[in-house]
């Protein structure tokens, strides 16, 4: 796949909840640095760090536009997310990946976490 696949992929599959396919998008010594999550290298972390995304079926991330250069991305999203009280988290904000191989090996998002935040507290 291309860079451009890989990411537009990344979006179908976590807005259609296939988060077995998402996983297969990244190499198994991935490194991400995730605004929730935190550090997170390798896959097994990976599939840790996402198990709260499979229960919420209404979770969306929204692609609003794609960039990439070669090796490297940057999508600007929207995403809703229902929290447990029935509210819905309504969030901006950017990723940036680098693909190698056909596998994304540095995936790194941005935005604002208050949103989050003030559901966890």
């Amino acid at each position: 796949m291309s860079t451009r696949e890989i990411v537009t992929s990344y979006f179908e599959y976590v807005n259609s909840h296939r988060w077995d396919d998402y996983l297969a998008l990244f190499a198994d010594n991935v490194v991400m640095d995730e605004q929730m999550l935190g550090h997170i290298e390798g896959i097994d972390q990976l599939r840790q760090g996402i198990e709260g995304l499979r229960n919420n079926t209404g979770f969306q991330n929204r692609p609003r536009e794609i960039v990439t250069e070669g090796d490297r991305a940057m999508a600007i999203w929207h995403i809703t997310a229902p929290q447990a009280d029935g509210s819905l988290v309504e969030v901006d904000g950017a990723n940036f990946y680098r693909i190698k191989d056909g596998k994304i090996v540095y995936f790194a998002n941005y935005h604002d976490t208050a949103p989050f935040r003030a559901h966890t507290t």
